[in-house]
């Protein structure tokens, strides 16, 4: 299938798909005779695992090593890692999510005492001396 094929089946550009070939995340295709790039469904497969893996947080260079060892045949592998990357994901995820909240509920405090008037400083920095054991 040649590139443009490719990415309207995957939801991406000709630009990301090119993206990966010049930094080896996906092999270079087999060219036709007129010099167009061939994509084999292999390459469909892998390029569409890469993306998901993305799409889950996992930085470019652990999506592509999982992908590669994928497409190598070694799913069961790559599935053993993922059980184990998505555990600490789901946690880092969950410390965030909490830092969040903290901070829509600190920023609805604020708002709430401006519109009644009272003045931003004393309102911003209250509270403070309590986060100083907390890592921001």
């Amino acid at each position: 299938m040649r590139i443009g094929t490719l990415t309207q089946r995957l939801g991406t550009t000709t630009h990301a798909v090119r993206f990966c070939e010049r930094h080896g995340l996906l092999p270079a295709p087999e060219r036709t005779e007129n010099g167009y790039r061939e994509y084999s469904e292999a390459d469909a497969e892998r390029l569409r695992l890469l993306i998901g893996l993305r799409q889950l947080d996992l930085s470019l260079s652990q999506a592509a090593q999982l992908a590669a060892l994928c497409s190598e045949g070694r799913c069961e592998q790559v599935s053993a890692e993922l059980r184990s990357v998505l555990a600490h994901k789901r946690a880092d995820l969950r410390r965030r999510i909490a830092e969040m909240r903290y901070l829509d509920r600190h920023l609805a405090h604020l708002e709430g005492d401006l519109a009644a008037g009272e003045p931003p400083r004393p309102l911003i920095t209250l509270g403070k001396e309590d986060r100083h054991d907390r890592a921001l």
